[in-house]
């Protein structure tokens, strides 16, 4: 069976295609554009991430004119982070008055749905894509195959869409992202796991807050209300995952975080079903040199850690600025205007997403720390917010979205490295003088400066390890496929460039 033709179809009802379903319903046109929006379930989805809109996110919801998405789904506004290390704390706040939101996943996408359902020229219709259908010899996509009950005793039919234009927003669990990108794309490194609960009337060290925890032994923790009486706590586990999930979480987790969730997380962790979600880190590829016809947007394209609930952020942004590019766009079949939309998004994003991309792995590593080295870094970065002023107004201003400026996060990156070398030489350190005895916090003696002079230059060392690579995924302009050793002598030259431009300012 074949459906009428379409000039766009979006596989995958989610964050990026119900937005941008909605927003292209709003391009100006003589004729207004058929567009065809696929999800295999219409069912509230239940997820345990997509639940933290940073402040950037509800600005690029309100450019999209879909901001009342976020009523009537009992979300909390959230006015900036609070960072528990050990028994000290820092209050992170985000600047000028910016709002960010927390809520249920599920209630938030069935409202971007229901925005979606009323758009005009918008068909949201639940069908199961099961292929991408290339017309024949030229590679080119020309619709989708798909399946879909009829209502008669759970009968299946198989359906056919035909569009100008395939958009491909599947999400992390993308079944078409080889296909669309050949051997362009990548594949996603998954370091750790983020395992969720939901806590019942716990009390926050710090309301409307997203509460970080930094663990001696664990991954980082957060925790924040996506409703009235809910709060999500997601605990990064590192793999391999340990067998006994809820003994490791009880031993080993709740201890170390703040005690007035103690008994809630307890409740919580032995009730409740442990959800599981993998931390994934895909870089973007530019578009538009393999399959025609389509592209990727969305987790389907590019992840980042979501350590820094930044996802949903990226995605919005996005479609503001693909729905912008595609106002000149008369023909979507026509591919040469398309690659170059395509190559414009690709670098017109790069200021948020790159910023976005690089801070959410990044302060993972550290947050993460899993050796000397990273823990100075660790170190240094809560001392460093600690300072106040610009060394938190900044780096928040990047996280939230607020400030799309990859250049400012290698500036403040590599000042919390050197500020936690000068903190190595001047700070109080617990020390045991003797076995049994209790740490005292002594400063290091002049004697220990040649031993912190050389670790020293292993913590900046490490600092470039974590964050130079970051940015080369970012900056590239080839494919994977394509890195061969040619490209190393420039990749040296560029990454000295760019650390000798940070000693000089």
């Amino acid at each position: 069976m074949h459906s009428p033709p379409y000039d766009v179809l979006i596989v995958g009802a989610g964050i990026v295609g119900c937005s941008l379903a909605h927003a292209l319903s709003t391009l100006p046109r003589q004729k207004p554009l058929r567009i065809a929006l696929l999800e295999r379930s219409m069912e509230e989805p239940d997820r345990i991430v997509g639940e933290l809109l940073q402040p950037g996110g509800v600005m690029a919801l309100q450019k999209l004119g879909m901001e009342s998405c976020l009523e009537d789904i009992d979300a909390i506004p959230v006015k900036g982070y609070y960072v528990v290390n050990g028994g000290q704390s820092v209050h992170i706040p985000y600047p000028d008055r910016h709002v960010g939101s927390s809520f249920h996943h599920g209630k938030f996408i069935m409202n971007l749905r229901a925005a979606a359902k009323r758009a005009k020229g918008v068909d949201v219709i639940e069908a199961t894509v099961t292929e991408l259908m290339e017309c024949d010899g030229s590679g080119r996509i020309v619709g989708v195959a798909a399946t879909r009950k009829t209502g008669q005793d759970n009968e299946v039919e198989k359906i056919s869409f035909r569009a100008d234009l395939v958009v491909v927003a599947d999400g992390c669990f993308s079944n078409f992202r080889t296909q669309v990108m050949d051997r362009r794309a990548l594949k996603p490194v998954v370091k750790s796991h983020f395992i969720g609960v939901v806590l019942e009337d716990a009390r926050l060290p710090m309301p409307h807050h997203g509460t970080v925890c930094l663990t001696e032994t664990n991954g980082p923790a957060l925790l924040y209300q996506i409703g009235t009486r809910e709060t999500r706590m997601l605990i990064d586990v590192k793999n391999p995952l340990p067998s006994d999930m809820k003994s490791h979480l009880i031993n080993n987790v709740i201890p170390e975080l703040p005690s007035s969730v103690h008994l809630s997380a307890l409740q919580a962790v032995k009730k409740d079903r442990l959800r599981r979600m993998p931390n994934s880190f895909l870089p973007p590829v530019e578009q538009g040199h393999s399959k025609q016809g389509v592209i990727l947007l969305g987790d389907a394209w590019n992840m980042r850690h979501p350590l820094t609930g930044g996802g949903m952020t990226v995605g919005f942004n996005d479609v503001v600025i693909l729905r912008d590019l595609l106002r000149d766009v008369e023909d979507f079949s026509d591919w040469e205007a398309m690659k170059g939309v395509l190559h414009r998004l690709h670098w017109r994003r790069k200021p948020l997403a790159s910023a976005v991309n690089i801070l959410s792995v990044a302060l993972y590593d550290l947050f993460g720390a899993n050796d000397e080295n990273l823990t100075v870094l660790r170190d240094g970065c809560f001392k460093y917010f600690e300072r106040g002023g610009a060394c938190v107004e900044d780096p928040v201003s990047l996280l939230s979205g607020i400030v799309p400026s990859p250049t400012l996060l290698i500036y403040h990156f590599f000042s919390v490295a050197f500020y936690a070398v000068w903190c190595m030489f001047t700070h109080a350190r617990p020390v045991r003088l003797r076995k049994d005895d209790k740490p005292k916090m002594i400063a290091p003696s002049v004697a220990e400066y040649p031993y912190l002079a050389l670790k020293s230059v292993a913590v900046i060392y490490t600092a470039a390890v974590v964050v130079l690579p970051l940015v080369w995924t970012e900056i590239r302009w080839w494919s994977p496929e394509q890195k061969s050793a040619r490209h190393r002598p420039l990749f040296m030259i560029l990454m000295g460039c760019m650390t000798l431009c940070y000693l000089f300012l």
